[in-house]
């Protein structure tokens, strides 16, 4: 009986100097990795809008809904960041739009698909699909095959994003 406790013990210190480690590590690279997101954030707003010069986000509640793009204090258009459930993770989007809401280019920021097939939707045959859609025209953009899932969850993704952009804009008006 005194062993079993006397071993408990010890493991109840190795288990409490792990998670103690674990969570000064935690602490020092997590204000690291927050501004790492925020740098490929900003070059990936350049990459989905490159005719624009600087980006301004909208909030609602603390949370950025979209970007304004400007391009010499001009209104070129928005930037909509968009979050769906793809097959195997969370994809996570970018969709550059001009002024009529036609989607300028599209950036996969964050996925973790099946390699070689779910993750096809990072492919520039897949993405420049996009290019120049809108609302009406988004029945064009063809699915993966074999990836279905997937890439229906861009798809739905940014046109959600957009008919949010849409409605948004028109109660401003």
């Amino acid at each position: 009986m005194k062993e079993t406790i006397k071993y408990g013990f010890i493991l109840g210190l190795i288990c409490f100097l792990a998670s103690s480690v674990l969570a000064i590590v935690n602490g020092i690279t997590e204000p690291k990795i927050e501004l790492q997101k925020k740098q490929e954030e900003s070059l990936a707003l350049k990459e989905v809008m490159p005719d624009s010069t600087s980006f301004k986000p909208v909030f609602q509640d603390d949370k950025i809904i979209y970007y304004l793009a400007y391009d010499n204090n001009k209104l070129s258009g928005f930037v909509v960041k968009s979050q769906n459930k793809g097959y195997a993770s969370d994809i996570e989007v970018l969709a550059g739009l001009n002024t009529n809401l036609e989607i300028t280019e599209i950036k996969i920021l964050s996925q973790n698909e099946t390699p070689g097939l779910g993750n096809r939707i990072i492919e520039p045959s897949f993405l420049g699909q996009f290019k120049g859609k809108n609302l009406e025209t988004f029945g064009e953009v063809q699915a993966i095959t074999g990836a279905t899932i997937s890439s229906s969850a861009v798809i739905n993704a940014v046109k959600t994003k957009i008919s949010e952009l849409k409605e948004r804009l028109l109660s401003q008006r």
